[in-house]
């Protein structure tokens, strides 16, 4: 792969913003670089741009090396920076599955580059030889979710290698859902494969969706360029030591997983037995998609009963179905006692 034929060429020639904190690294006694307020510490100093600490933290629980890793506001800020670096607007044009995560699309649209949509086989199998036909010499980025939203499946591993070996582009796999599967995370072939970059975040399984804090892991190349395009101080103070705080809470993280995956598995075994529900698609997330004889009527009366899930009946392949996220045992029994009763 030849990264600087990759990159837009603005980008690859950028001069990126070099802060305060970018010119002096390490600990000083006194701080007159950058313009703070001296009298509110100690949240009156600029936050690490490249947020070290925490990168040290996340690498020892990764298994990956710190200069791999990318931190941004939630998934969505890599989703955008990768298509900001690699897609030059009107000219190039992105391939995706479908089904699949929306922002992709919104984020391509924004920086108007065009969204290549290849449908999934039934029950939502993956086909590497159909996404690769959609590809030509502007395709810039395939993206593949896996566990996929709102499917729930993990995409073929031989057939997502395909796409990274016979692409000369980048893959973008978002692997959100990855610690509810039963499979590996793609983030240790990384050093095999250059063209790859993975996404994950601390919103399903750690817990903490309001923190908004997402990973990207790619070559150290790759990352460089992510870094130079960003915002200086993407990520704030309070957040980087929050989230230093909650990795301590590694064993917990693991029983939060433990305990969802056995709410799904109690979850799907009573759905089973409700009348209105044709079918149960298999699930490797911490939601199941479900298929019922009336999504949209059954939708709106569990509304009324202040009960909220996903309707997911316009999506591609999705007709009839409706899209639950795994609850409290509490949460998930409330939803089967008023399923259990709507006729």
């Amino acid at each position: 792969m030849n990264l600087q034929q990759l990159v837009r060429k603005n980008i690859w020639n950028l001069k990126a913003y070099s802060s305060a904190r970018d010119e002096f690294k390490g600990e000083a006694s006194v701080y007159l670089d950058a313009n703070e307020n001296p009298l509110n510490g100690p949240y009156n100093r600029y936050p690490d741009p490249l947020q070290w600490k925490l990168k040290e933290k996340v690498s020892r629980i990764k298994q990956v090396d710190v200069k791999k890793i990318f931190f941004g506001n939630g998934s969505d800020e890599p989703i955008d920076l990768v298509i900001r670096i690699f897609c030059e607007p009107a000219v190039d044009n992105i391939v995706a599955i479908d089904p699949t995560y929306g922002m992709y699309k919104v984020c391509a649209d924004i920086n108007n580059v065009e969204y290549r949509q290849v449908l999934l086989k039934d029950h939502f199998i993956l086909d590497a030889e159909s996404v690769l036909k959609a590809t030509d010499d502007n395709t810039k980025i395939i993206f593949l979710c896996s566990p996929n939203n709102p499917s729930g499946n993990l995409l073929d591993k031989n057939e997502i290698l395909k796409i990274i070996q016979n692409f000369s582009g980048i893959v973008v796999v978002d692997e959100a859902y990855i610690d509810f599967a039963p499979d590996a995370s793609w983030v240790p072939q990384l050093d095999k494969y250059p063209n790859l970059i993975i996404l994950q975040t601390f919103s399903k399984a750690w817990g903490i969706a309001a923190v908004r804090l997402g990973m990207a892991f790619a070559s150290p190349e790759i990352i460089s360029l992510f870094n130079k395009v960003k915002y200086p101080y993407n990520i704030n103070v309070l957040t980087q030591n929050f989230v230093q705080a909650e990795l301590d809470k590694l064993e917990l993280k693991e029983e939060w997983v433990k305990t969802i995956l056995q709410q799904r598995t109690h979850l799907e075994k009573e759905l089973k037995k409700i009348a209105l529900v044709e079918k149960i698609y298999p699930s490797d997330a911490n939601f199941i998609l479900v298929k019922v004889d009336d999504a949209n009527v059954i939708y709106n009366k569990l509304v009324d009963r202040g009960i909220i899930i996903r309707n997911r009946n316009t999506v591609s392949l999705c007709n009839g179905c409706l899209r639950i996220t795994i609850g409290t045992e509490t949460e998930n029994n409330t939803l089967i006692e008023a399923l259990s009763h709507i006729i």
